[in-house]
């Protein structure tokens, strides 16, 4: 039976070229950064080279990436320090209806804290209107924290006209981008971003390595105490070999040629899957939408059993995020853009990447019909 992977919204594979750049830091050069011999410099030679080529990426200096365990920890640092950090401001953060879990749950747990949080609605494609934060934006704001590139409907929000209304208003502006690092432009100086959230296992690097940008003059501090590793800022012996794929996955991903490859891919998808009859796409076309990204409602059916008919047929997809993949709540993010329950429990997720095949996406939608043909007739919700 054919293995496809149509899930890398969740995770990617490695890749080899990653694993081969990671391998010497496991034995040959295994030193802790922090330590003073030969062995530690080693270590701490390849942290420092690696942290220049994730700050090159964005536009950034080294010395405004701290590395972190990922994602999750990342965001969780931007929003819980910069709060309680600038609590003498002021209690107020505005946040996107549609951010990551992880983002969602840290401001439920401020809220406890008695900070006042502003969950700020999108259009029906999922895009924050710059106008619609200006006006949620009080004295008392001290930080704005909107996602990048959805992790759901692969909606790019314009990070230089949100950018711009924070900056106007001396508010510190946060992006999670772990959908959408390497896949668009990112670029600090441009953009006037003074936190962004990056991690290595969405572009085919290692899991459990990711980066937060503090721009130089932000008032945080840390939030995780012990050594000085980090500037001070994220005490913990630092994950060399993570880093050092974290550095590898990054140059590897930054070749346009791979962004206009799963382009392409994604809008041959996007349109196969379309011609099945009663099917929306959810979120927007082209160039806003995320390279690898592709999210659809089918009438009549649930996504859930979608799913579980084509992992029968080797093909692997999502309802969502993979932090909600085991609940049964329809997806939040979708019906944020205006779908109902039934339309949200009826979506299915599907992202690629530069390894994905043209055979493979052809395969998949010729199942996909199948399938949907297959359900449509022992559903009670569907009527030809």
């Amino acid at each position: 039976m054919k293995r496809i992977y149509l899930d890398n919204g969740a995770t990617t594979m490695l890749d080899p070229k990653v694993i081969e750049a990671m391998l010497p830091y496991f034995t040959a050069k295994y030193g802790n950064a922090s330590s003073a011999h030969s062995f530690g410099e080693e270590a701490s030679e390849a942290l420092e080279k690696s942290r220049a080529v994730i700050a090159k990426s964005i536009n950034a200096n080294p010395d405004e990436i701290i590395f972190t365990s990922g994602g999750t920890e990342s965001n969780n640092f931007a929003l819980k320090s910069i709060a309680f950090t600038n609590k003498n401001k002021g209690n107020h953060i505005i946040v996107s209806k549609v951010e990551h879990k992880c983002i969602m749950k840290a401001c439920k747990w401020l809220e406890q804290q008695g900070f006042n949080i502003t969950y700020l609605g999108v259009d029906k494609e999922g895009f924050v209107n710059p106008d619609d934060l200006e006006k949620a934006i009080t004295d008392k704001t001290i930080l704005v924290s909107i996602i990048h590139g959805n992790n759901e409907t692969g909606t790019i929000n314009d990070l230089k006209k949100l950018g711009d209304v924070c900056k106007k208003h001396s508010v510190y502006f946060h992006t999670d981008a772990c959908q959408s690092y390497t896949k668009t432009e990112i670029n600090v100086k441009n953009q006037d971003i003074d936190l962004i959230t990056l991690n290595a296992h969405k572009i085919h690097g290692p899991k459990g390595i990711g980066a937060l940008y503090i721009r130089k003059g932000t008032s945080i501090k840390p939030w995780q105490h012990g050594g000085d590793h980090e500037f001070g800022m994220r005490a913990g012996t630092e994950d060399i070999p993570g880093i050092v794929g974290f550095a590898e996955a990054v140059k590897i991903a930054m070749n346009k040629k791979h962004i206009a490859y799963m382009a392409n891919l994604r809008d041959i998808l996007i349109k196969g899957v379309l011609e099945i009859p009663e099917v929306k796409l959810n979120g927007p076309i082209g160039a806003k939408r995320l390279c690898n990204s592709a999210n659809f409602t089918f009438k009549g059916i649930e996504g859930e059993a979608i799913g579980g008919y084509l992992n029968n047929k080797g093909i692997a997809s999502s309802t969502g995020s993979a932090c909600s993949a085991r609940t049964l709540e329809p997806s939040y993010v979708l019906m944020a853009i205006g779908l109902s329950h039934e339309q949200a429990n009826s979506s299915l997720r599907l992202t690629l990447s530069r390894f994905t095949t043209k055979e493979e996406i052809d395969y998949t939608l010729k199942v996909l019909l199948e399938v949907v043909k297959s359900l449509r007739k022992i559903s009670p919700f569907w009527e030809e």
